[in-house]
């Protein structure tokens, strides 16, 4: 006599359970950037920009931990790309519209509408173009990635929140101007660097995790100082990634040159 087959599974395949995690990520992650806009409207803005922090933290973690537990899925990267345009378009857009850009009328709104379809079209160009083969272009983000430009985008109020106020701003004209750039940066092609790919040698890991620990140690005593330093830092580095592409590029096309010509065939 036959058994009958029992296809009831407590436990569900090992590649959807690794799956669940970095996508339970995401959705905190969204959850996070959604709050920021609650905080902005109760006029906390410092909570809403803490909130955006964690997004990008949470951003940051949840693609890293896929990758390392071998749990990524097509599902997890369009809730990726659709979390980042709550965390870092929308949210940020609110935040900074509730601070300063309401004050400019139909302008300032025109500003975020302008912000929030940038960032919409580069989470698209990204998602297309993030299916080429590997090669050394993928140390570069075409444009500024979404988190970075939705911190970009609050770095006039993170400064405000500073101890910073020996420097004069006028927030009206700064603002819009940190808006247009940014959304302009986002749908361009100027190369930014991605940091997927850093190679640290075992014997300064040591430095690496001390780095981190004096980092969140600093970002906890002294918060918003030092995201408007980093903030800063990451608009120096834009240059330098710039010419750092512009040379490599250089290199890779010379090498492929050379290479052609060790092909050819000399028929003479």
């Amino acid at each position: 006599m036959l058994k009958p087959k029992n296809n009831f599974k407590v436990v569900a395949d090992k590649k959807n359970a690794r799956v669940i995690l970095p996508n339970m990520l995401t959705l905190i992650g969204v959850c996070i950037g959604l709050t920021s806009i609650r905080f902005a409207l109760d006029g906390r803005f410092e909570f809403a920009i803490i909130a955006i922090i964690l997004a990008a933290i949470i951003d940051g973690l949840d693609g890293r931990i896929a990758r390392l537990i071998k749990g990524t899925s097509k599902v997890g990267k369009e809730l990726d790309s659709l979390t980042d345009m709550i965390s870092f378009g929308v949210a940020p857009a609110f935040i900074m519209y509730f601070w300063s850009l309401n004050t400019l009328g139909r302008f300032g709104w025109l500003v975020c509408l302008i912000y929030v379809i940038c960032v919409a079209l580069r989470l698209a160009r990204f998602n297309v173009n993030s299916v080429q083969e590997p090669s050394w272009r993928d140390n570069f983000f075409e444009g500024v990635p979404s988190p970075a430009g939705g911190i970009l985008v609050l770095t006039p109020l993170i400064f405000s929140m500073t101890n910073f106020k020996f420097i004069p701003i006028n927030y009206d004209i700064v603002v819009p101007i940190f808006f247009i750039a940014t959304s302009l940066l986002l749908i361009s092609k100027f190369p930014s660097y991605s940091f997927k790919k850093i190679v640290i040698q075992r014997k300064t890991t040591i430095f690496l995790l001390f780095g981190i620990v004096l980092f969140f140690g600093l970002l906890l005593i002294y918060p918003f100082n030092l995201i408007a330093i980093s903030a800063i830092i990451y608009l120096a580095m834009l240059p330098i990634s710039f010419f750092h592409f512009q040379k490599l590029k250089k290199q890779n096309e010379d090498q492929n040159f050379r290479d052609e010509d060790d092909d050819l065939e000399d028929v003479l």
